[in-house]
C-alpha cells in the first residue's frame, strides 16, 4: 500500500472538523441474532477481518508539499498545508472494534456514540457492537470519517467485513499516468479554455449561493448554535408503497422521499408549537459526481442540489408537486452549477487555504442551507455477519456547524431507512419527528386514493 493526497473536498472535510462537529459519516445496522453470544462473536469477526482490508489500515498524515503551479490539474493540486493518507505502521484492529454492554436501545446508544470524534492519528473509523438485551438482536454502528470514505466508499469498507458472498469482479482502474509538477506545454490550450470554464462556474455558483439566501425564512429548530450532543432515530417505510405514491403522482422514488421530509417537518414543527407557517428552509440534496467503475475508489466527488422545501404548504400533494418541480429544474442545470454546487469551489482552493480557511467554512455552513437530506445507496443483496442476517440498516450524516438536523435515506431489501441525525438538546424530541415521517407517507397515500 502507498500514501495518496487527499483530494480537495477530503481536505476540506478533515480540516473542517470540531470537537463538537465531527466530520463521520455513521450507519447503524441491525442483525438478527441466532443466540445470546452472537454480539460478541462478531466483534471478534470484524477485529479478525478488519485486518485483511487495506483501506481500514489508512491513517491521515500532514504532508508539506511543492505549492500549485497556474494550470496544473484542480482535481488533486500539490501545495503546502495537505495531506494524506498513507498505512499505519502500528494498526491493531482491536483499536477500532469494541463490544458495549447490552442494550434495550440501539439508537441511544447510537447517538452517544456518534457524539465521540474520531482519533485523528489512528486510522478514522470504528465499529461499535452493540448486543440487544432480548438476545435475539443485536446492532453495529460504523463511523467513517469523510475524509477516509464517502457514502459509497464506506459501504465498500462495511461490506468488506460482512460474511463473504460470490461477487463478480471488479472492472480494474485504468492506471493513470504520473503528474508533473508542471503541465504539458501540448495541452495549455486546452487547460486555459478549462481554466477560464472553471473560473466562471465558480463565480455561477456563488451568485447562485447569494440569491439562494434572500428571504429564506427557515425555523430555529432547524438553525441552532451547537451543543456538541446527538440523538439518533431510524424509521422504516414499505417501498411499494412510495413507488405506489410515485406512481400516482409522477417523479421519482427520491422526490417522494424528500416530500415525505418537508411534511414531516411541517407536522413536527406545528406540533412542537414552532409553527411551519411560512417555512421554507433551504435542504442541501448531496450528488455524486462519481462515474461507476472508473472512478477513484477513495475521495469524495460530491456536487449538489439546493432546493426549498414547501414546509408552508398544507396539501401533501402540492408539495411533492412542488419538491419535483424543483429537482427537475436542478437537474435540468446539472449537477456543476447552482448554489448545490458549493462543493465543487474546494477544487480550486490551495491545500494551505482549506488548512487555514477550515473554521471558517465550517462556520458558514449556516449561510448556504439549513437542513442536509441525503440518500445513501446499498446494495440489495442479504448480508450476513457470523451467519446472522442484516435486515435494517440507518444512515447517519455529520452535522455541520449551525444545523440541528441531518436526513440520511437508504433502501434496503423492499424497504426505505430513513436515519435522523439531530443535536440533542436543541431537538430533544427527534422521536416526534420520526414519527412524523410514518405519518406523513400515510397522508401522501390517502391523498393518492380521493
Amino acid at each position: 500500500m502507498t500514501s495518496d493526497l487527499l483530494a480537495p473536498l477530503d481536505l476540506a472535510f478533515w480540516n473542517i472538523e470540531s470537537a463538537q462537529h465531527p466530520m463521520h459519516l455513521g450507519a447503524l445496522g441491525v442483525f438478527t441474532a441466532h443466540s445470546p453470544t452472537a454480539g460478541a462473536h462478531a466483534a471478534d469477526l470484524l477485529a479478525a477481518r478488519a485486518a485483511a482490508v487495506p483501506g481500514l489500515r489508512m491513517r491521515i498524515r500532514d504532508v508539506w508539499q511543492p505549492p500549485r503551479l497556474p494550470l496544473t490539474s484542480p482535481a488533486f493540486p500539490l501545495s503546502f498545508g495537505g495531506a494524506a493518507r498513507e498505512p499505519a505502521p502500528d494498526f491493531d484492529p482491536l483499536d477500532h472494534v469494541r463490544l458495549h454492554a447490552p442494550s434495550a436501545d440501539f439508537h441511544a446508544e447510537a447517538g452517544r456514540l456518534m457524539e465521540r470524534p474520531l482519533e485523528r492519528d489512528k486510522p478514522p473509523w470504528e465499529a461499535h457492537v452493540l448486543p440487544g438485551e432480548d438476545g435475539v438482536s443485536f446492532a453495529i454502528l460504523f463511523k467513517f470519517h469523510h475524509a477516509l470514505a464517502d457514502g459509497l466508499r464506506a459501504l465498500m469498507l462495511a461490506a468488506a467485513l460482512m460474511d463473504p458472498m460470490d461477487m463478480p469482479a471488479p472492472r480494474p482502474r485504468p492506471a493513470e499516468p504520473p503528474r508533473g509538477l508542471f503541465p504539458d506545454v501540448r495541452k495549455l490550450p486546452g487547460l486555459v479554455r478549462g481554466t477560464l470554464s472553471d473560473l466562471g462556474r465558480a463565480l455561477d455558483i456563488g451568485a447562485s449561493v447569494a440569491r439562494a439566501t434572500l428571504g429564506v425564512r427557515s425555523s430555529p429548530a432547524l438553525t441552532s448554535e451547537a451543543t456538541g450532543t446527538r440523538r439518533t432515530a431510524g424509521v422504516v417505510i414499505d417501498l411499494d408503497e412510495v413507488h405506489r405514491i410515485r406512481k400516482t403522482v409522477g417523479g421519482t422514488v427520491n422526490d417522494v422521499l424528500i416530500a415525505v421530509v418537508a411534511g414531516a417537518l411541517r407536522r413536527w414543527l406545528d406540533e412542537r408549537g414552532d409553527g411551519s407557517a411560512g417555512v421554507a428552509p433551504r435542504a442541501l440534496i448531496p450528488v455524486s459526481r462519481r462515474r461507476p467503475r472508473t472512478a477513484h475508489p477513495q475521495g469524495n466527488r460530491l456536487s449538489g442540489y439546493l432546493i426549498r422545501l414547501p414546509v408552508d404548504d398544507p396539501d401533501p400533494l402540492a408539495r411533492l408537486r412542488t419538491v419535483r418541480t424543483a429537482m427537475d429544474r436542478n437537474k435540468d442545470a446539472g449537477p456543476n452549477r447552482g448554489a448545490g454546487a458549493v462543493a465543487l469551489l474546494a477544487d480550486h482552493v490551495p491545500a494551505l487555504g482549506h488548512r487555514l480557511g477550515g473554521p471558517v467554512v465550517g462556520q458558514a455552513a449556516r449561510l448556504l442551507y439549513d437542513i442536509l437530506v441525503t440518500s445513501v445507496p446499498l446494495p440489495s443483496l442479504g448480508l450476513k455477519l457470523g451467519g446472522c442476517p442484516l435486515t435494517e440498516v440507518y444512515p447517519f450524516a455529520p452535522l455541520a456547524r449551525g444545523q440541528s438536523l441531518a436526513v440520511a435515506v437508504s433502501t434496503f431489501r423492499g424497504r426505505v431507512h430513513y436515519g435522523l441525525v439531530a443535536d440533542a438538546e436543541a431537538v430533544p424530541d427527534l422521536d416526534v419527528l420520526a414519527r412524523a415521517l410514518s405519518e406523513e407517507v400515510g397522508a401522501l397515500l390517502a391523498a393518492c386514493t380521493v
